[in-house]
């Protein structure tokens, strides 16, 4: 399996963004390029998934995804893949365990916008992502004082890294995390899939 998935070495720190990218779009390639700059981090992965479990309505078809997102995303140090439909893995949880199994040695860093630290105690097993990997949340347009009052800040509150410690984000050991407030890519893949740009046809 590990052949079909991008390359890392022991000790280095991945940047793991998760979702539909349905569509993906510029804002997406903005809190990848942050978090690169901002988190200290070697790569990042785009881990686009077959599907939500927490939205009732399916996403566009995964090759057409996977195509539109490496056409937008051109970056020597992301990768977009395809990992969780060939983990099998509808969640985060299951996700990270099996990539730290495949990878051992590598660090990974579990990177959000806002919008999901504010949902996130919604998530499978939240507690074990938070326990089992530090996380990077980049602050997006609107989501920022609901992010900050959410279930899982507060109960992790004091794990929160600010200031120049940020940039070790990677290296510390989990629990760990740390809110980014950056200049903003004010996009959302819903409202471009209302404004009919994405389409409801998907040809591969």
């Amino acid at each position: 399996m590990r052949h079909r998935f991008p390359y890392a070495t022991k000790g280095q720190i991945i940047g793991l963004l998760g979702g539909s990218f349905d569509p993906p779009h510029e804002g997406h390639a903005h809190i990848t390029r942050e978090a690169l700059k901002r988190f200290g981090l070697d790569q990042v992965w785009w881990l686009v998934s077959p599907g939500n479990p927490l939205k009732t309505h399916g996403p566009a078809p995964l090759s057409h995804r996977i195509k539109a997102a490496r056409a937008l995303m051109d970056h020597p140090k992301v990768s977009v893949t395809d990992i969780e439909a060939h983990l099998g893995s509808p969640y985060t949880a299951e996700t990270l365990d099996q990539l730290q199994r495949i990878y051992p040695g590598v660090r990974f860093v579990w990177l959000m916008g806002a919008d999901n630290l504010a949902q996130l105690h919604r998530w499978q097993d939240w507690r074990m992502i938070m326990n089992r990997v530090p996380i990077g949340v980049i602050a997006r347009a609107g989501q920022r004082l609901g992010a900050r009052r959410s279930v899982a800040a507060r109960t992790y509150r004091r794990y929160r890294l600010k200031g120049p410690k940020i940039r070790l984000l990677g290296q510390r050991p989990a629990p760990a995390w740390a809110y980014l407030n950056v200049p903003l890519v004010n996009l959302s893949s819903t409202e471009i899939r209302e404004s009919g740009d994405w389409g409801e046809n998907h040809n591969d």
